[in-house]
Parts: C-alpha cells; sequence; structure tokens
C-alpha cells in the first residue's frame, strides 16, 4: 500500500480523520462505509467514464508549449483541465459526487465555492441530474466572480452569500457544514476539494486522478515514457494538484512542486502560504496544517485568485510535505499575473489566476534542456478578466 495514500483509519501520516459534531456522524459514516464499494462498481464506472467523454470533453489535451519551451530552456508540457466543460478541473469531481449522490437516495445538494468554478461545475451537475442545489459563497467571492455567479443562477442553483467572517471560501464552507447538519437525511455535501472529514480528500482525490491517469499514458505516447521529471499544479485546498500528483506519488523519480499564493508576500501580513505559514490544528472536520494565531484562532488568508485564499491545506498536501515528498513553494500576486500575461502571449491561452501561480514557479526552476515538465493547467482565465484588465489596466 502505498505510504502517501489515506490508511483504514482515514489518515495521511498524522494528518487527516474526521472531526465533526455528533450530529453529521451519520452522514459521514454513511459516505465512509459505501463510499468504495458504490465507485467500484461496474455499473458506476460505465456511467462516470461515458459522463466524463461525452460530457465533461476528457481526456483533456496534453499540450505540448513551444514558446513557453523555448523561453525556459526545457520541455514544458500543459494539461489541459481549462478545456473541460464548465472550464476547470472541478467537473471531474462534481460528475462523481453527483453519482454517488444518486446511489445514496439523496435528492438536494449543497456545495460551497470560492473562485465559484465548483459551485458552477456542482449547478452544472445538478441541472443534468435534476437535483435541487444550493451554493455557499463568500460575498466578497460573489462580487469579484459575477460571472460564475450568473452561470450558476442560470442553472438553477440558489446561490447564498456567506456573510461571516472574512466573507470568502472558509465561510462559504462554514455554511454549507451548518446546512449539512440541519439537513442530514436528504442531503448530500459535495466538497470541492481535498479538504474536509475522511473520505472526503480520498474520495476527492479518487475522482481528480483522472488527470495524472491521463498524463501518464499522453506522455507516454509524446514522448516514449510515462513519467515527467516534475509535475506543477497550483495548490489552495489542492484538488488539482491531488489529482495531478495521484498516479506519480510512488514515483519517486518525479518531483512534486505545489504552488500556494504568497499573495502580497509570505510575511506580508496578506498570504496564503499554509506550509509556510500554518501549524498543526483541526479545519473543516480534519487535521491539517492551517493558518492560526498562538491561541488557535484561524488566520484570514488573502490573495489575488479566490480559489487559493483558503486557511488551510488538504490533509495529504500537508503529509506530502511534511514527509519531504513534495516540495510545496509559494509565488505572489504580482508573479502570478505576469505569469498569467506571458503564458497568454507566448501560446494564446488565458489561464485562471489560480493556475498562473503554477506557471509562475517556472522562473525559480533551474531547468535542463532534456527535463520534461507537466503543468496542471487547471482552469481558464475567462472568470478572471475583469481582474487582469484592472491589474494590467488594459
Amino acid at each position: 500500500m502505498s505510504k502517501y495514500q489515506v490508511n483504514e483509519k482515514g489518515y495521511y501520516g498524522q494528518f487527516g480523520g474526521a472531526y465533526i459534531p455528533e450530529m453529521l456522524y451519520p452522514n459521514v459514516e454513511e459516505l465512509r462505509q459505501k463510499y468504495l464499494d458504490i465507485i467500484q462498481e461496474p455499473s458506476f464506472q460505465e456511467e462516470f467514464n461515458q459522463l466524463l467523454r461525452d460530457y465533461v470533453g476528457r481526456p483533456s489535451p496534453l499540450y505540448y508549449a513551444g514558446r513557453l519551451s523555448e523561453k525556459y530552456g526545457s520541455n514544458i508540457y500543459l494539461k489541459r483541465e481549462d478545456l473541460n466543460h464548465t472550464g476547470a478541473h472541478k467537473i471531474n469531481n462534481t460528475i462523481g459526487q453527483i453519482l454517488l449522490a444518486q446511489r445514496l437516495g439523496k435528492k438536494r445538494i449543497i456545495a460551497e465555492t470560492g473562485a465559484g468554478q465548483h459551485g458552477v461545475a456542482t449547478a452544472t451537475v445538478c441541472a443534468l441530474k435534476g437535483l435541487e442545489c444550493v451554493v455557499y459563497m463568500g460575498a466578497i467571492d460573489i462580487e469579484r466572480q459575477a460571472p460564475n455567479v450568473a452561470r450558476m443562477k442560470m442553472m438553477g442553483a440558489q446561490v447564498v452569500p456567506a456573510q461571516s467572517g472574512s466573507k470568502t471560501l472558509k465561510d462559504a464552507t462554514n455554511e454549507a457544514l451548518r446546512d449539512w447538519i440541519n439537513n442530514p437525511v436528504d442531503t448530500h455535501y459535495i466538497i470541492g476539494s481535498v479538504v474536509g472529514p475522511h473520505p472526503y480528500p480520498d474520495m476527492v482525490a479518487r475522482f481528480q486522478s483522472i488527470i495524472s491517469e491521463e498524463t501518464k499514458k499522453q506522455l507516454l505516447e509524446k514522448t516514449g515514457k510515462s513519467n515527467p521529471d516534475y509535475a506543477i499544479a497550483c495548490v489552495g485546498g489542492g484538488s488539482n494538484a491531488a489529482g495531478m500528483f495521484y498516479h506519480f506519488v510512488d514515483e519517486e523519480s518525479v518531483k512534486l512542486i505545489a504552488v500556494e499564493a504568497a499573495g502580497l508576500g509570505v510575511d506580508s501580513g496578506e498570504s496564503a502560504a499554509t506550509t509556510a505559514l500554518g501549524k498543526e490544528g483541526v479545519l473543516h472536520g480534519s487535521r491539517s496544517l492551517l493558518m492560526q494565531t498562538p491561541d488557535g484562532q484561524v488566520i484570514e488568508p488573502y490573495s489575488i485568485s479566490a480559489g487559493l485564499d483558503y486557511p488551510g491545506i488538504g490533509p495529504q498536501h500537508a503529509w506530502l510535505f511534511k514527509s519531504g515528498r513534495g516540495n510545496y513553494v509559494s509565488v505572489t500576486d504580482k508573479e502570478a499575473m505576469e505569469a498569467g500575461l506571458l503564458l497568454t502571449r507566448l501560446e494564446g491561452i488565458i489561464p485562471a489566476i489560480e493556475s498562473a501561480h503554477a506557471l509562475a514557479y517556472l522562473e525559480k526552476m533551474d531547468l535542463k534542456p532534456d527535463d520534461t515538465v507537466v503543468i496542471c493547467l487547471s482552469g481558464r482565465g475567462d472568470k478572471d478578466l475583469d481582474n487582469y484588465m484592472k491589474y494590467f489596466g488594459f
């Protein structure tokens, strides 16, 4: 068994578990007991794969970025999750979870969202399957991600603003958990990242593992070897990175690089670089690393990207960091925005600001001409055009 995957108690090393109120125990326990059996059923796999192919548009291309490669003197491939239906990797997980919810007999779906991509992906699958959908979103994120809010409403979802705390992703998650406690019987909570109580981090990672599964096959076809030298992805809670790393974690020759948001600088007080600033603690149902004050209050994170300003990190990421298997780094708003513009100018691809963080780390690498680098381009930049335009004064 992999020492980097979850154990039978729901832990990755010392991280993970299910720290939940008594009221949620039946829901989480039902999931824990049934999720593996359900997702391994041939009928589930058949429907999941058919929807990924015919509805999402998978496999997503592995694109050799020629001009970017030339600039950095290496071989850089982009895993084009931005080309999925709805514009990001989030749909891989919501397809899996909606099929699971149906098989558990749930009639109502709730979700939390930051940048809005997970909310859109959840609203999309609820429309597809005719289920009621409620999405909790921080009031500030609602303002800065208006196009995604419009998409969710158009799909028939109810978008509920979280008005507490920093009015961002953490607070939306709190509201969603409250809803679930109040509606335990008919409701399934589709968590969008590799966070939350066990089995969510493992379940979401399994649904996102399609990213690295395809990458291995595509690389073999293009280069004759299935493993890159580097796999790079941005990390907020960490679902696209978990998917990008999934089939490489036990391949020690592949260097895993997870890029967090340093905001205005790691030590500026305006940052979301959890592994640099965080300490062990419990947030949203699992033990992980999180940004907190000496007395354990959660510190409000900051990033120009609405999808990376989460004060914690998924428990598997905490373990990959702590064990030394993954290299967890951070880049600033400025570095990310410039990397986003660079990709646009060199390759004609506008990345989500989240994904631009991963691209920005290329500047800090000492790459060799025969290195193969795969970057998970987790989302497209349509939702961020306003931010790009304001930032660069277009």
